[in-house]
């Protein structure tokens, strides 16, 4: 079973080994304002993700179906420091975006709301549409559509528990709930 779908509950299309998720292409410097437009962002967040990436590809955030990658090339997510951008892609239902690089700040926020962020040298393989299933803790992304596997760097195990866990607030959660239940015996 793939980290992204364990990451999902283990039902999410994207993380099938068998079907795999369809790749959304991008190419480099998507900023964070291309993410999550500054003119939505006095609205509820669901408006916000309705408008994600829309002014480079105006069929994502209507046709992105859960389970789905972004893949994009170099220094994704760069720009502000607004945790919309990542917010979005997650309620969108994207089990992860893969890239050859990421602003720092959209790398952390990532993680910290679930969303796994995987460096990937070789995105420019991938093609629009294709299948692919991602193993972000073994570093490995196969391509289901050309046959192909490709080496991405290891998600570090301590980023990936709070995939597991839906994001930093729900681990800190957990971690609490679970010292509170060993403090009570």
């Amino acid at each position: 079973m793939s980290a992204i779908t364990m990451a999902q509950g283990g039902a999410a299309p994207g993380g099938d080994s068998e079907t795999g998720g369809r790749a959304w292409l991008f190419g480099d410097d998507i900023d964070t304002d291309v993410l999550a437009p500054g003119r939505y962002m006095k609205g509820p967040v669901e408006e916000l993700a309705r408008h994600c990436l829309e002014s480079v590809d105006a069929d994502f955030a209507a046709g992105v179906e859960a389970g789905d990658f972004v893949v994009a090339r170099a220094n994704f997510g760069i720009g502000s420091s607004r945790e919309q951008a990542a917010q979005v892609l997650t309620l969108l239902g994207v089990a992860g975006v893969i890239a050859q690089s990421f602003g720092g700040i959209f790398y952390r926020n990532a993680f910290n709301l679930g969303l796994p962020a995987v460096i990937c040298p070789e995105t420019g393989r991938v093609g629009a549409r294709d299948r692919l299933v991602l193993d972000a803790e073994a570093g490995q992304l196969r391509n289901l559509t050309a046959g192909e596997t490709y080496a991405c760097e290891p998600v570090p195990a301590h980023l990936m528990v709070l995939v597991r866990d839906g994001g930093l607030i729900a681990h800190l959660e957990r971690r609490l709930k679970s010292a509170a239940g060993k403090g009570a015996s």
